[in-house]
């Protein structure tokens, strides 16, 4: 008994009736992302085989070393680089003073031209870091010094000042507390410093006041 026509694509199934088995069998030639199915109509029961075929992941340093190269000389820089299913590659980058469209469509093309799509299919997307999307290089911690910052550490401690001072290590912030000294009838504004390491923050976001 034949269910399907004669085909060239992947697949196996399987038809068990009354203890008598009739099957086709087609050679798989992938061996990745096989899995199966059962459909029971009456007394019969159908069980497919379904593959699909798994892209080849490009390698993420692969990706920042050609970046590196096209944004040596340039006043942008690479912020990260992101690869998720089926080669989906999204690329971040940052200026000092704001990125041009004209810089992410460079880089795209310089990118491309430097892969082979016959061996890897990709989408890519080269984009500028948001004024909201967290802090992700000690030289964009740079850019945003003397601006309000909003810094949620990883204890789940959210803190809120001004970004004072940056390396490569970590950095420093200003935030103004209500304190009422011994003696007063008031609370008065006070500065305080806090320093903190990267690494032992969750996110730094720049705070945008209206």
């Amino acid at each position: 008994m034949n269910l399907f026509p004669k085909s060239d694509h992947c697949c196996n199934y399987e038809i068990n009736e009354q203890s008598k088995i009739y099957g086709k069998h087609f050679v798989n030639p992938f061996e990745n992302n096989i899995f199966a199915s059962e459909k029971d109509e009456g007394s019969r029961r159908y069980r497919f085989l379904f593959c699909s075929i798994e892209t080849n992941m490009i390698e993420k340093s692969v990706l920042i070393q050609l970046a590196e190269e096209h944004l040596k000389d340039s006043p942008n820089y690479l912020v990260d680089v992101l690869i998720g299913s089926g080669n989906n590659i999204i690329i971040e980058i940052d200026n000092d003073k704001g990125v041009d469209i004209e810089n992410c469509v460079a880089l795209s093309r310089y990118i491309e031209s430097n892969l082979d799509r016959d061996l890897e299919d990709f989408e890519l997307t080269v984009t500028s870091a948001g004024l909201t999307s967290p802090l992700k290089t000690a030289r964009q911690y740079k850019k945003f010094e003397g601006k309000d910052i909003e810094v949620l550490s990883k204890n789940g401690i959210k803190y809120k000042g001004v970004l004072k001072t940056s390396n490569e290590n970590g950095f420093t912030i200003t935030i103004t507390k209500k304190v009422k000294p011994e003696g007063a009838k008031r609370k008065v504004d006070q500065d305080e410093e806090i320093n903190f390491e990267y690494e032992e923050i969750k996110y730094t976001k720049y705070l945008i006041r209206f």
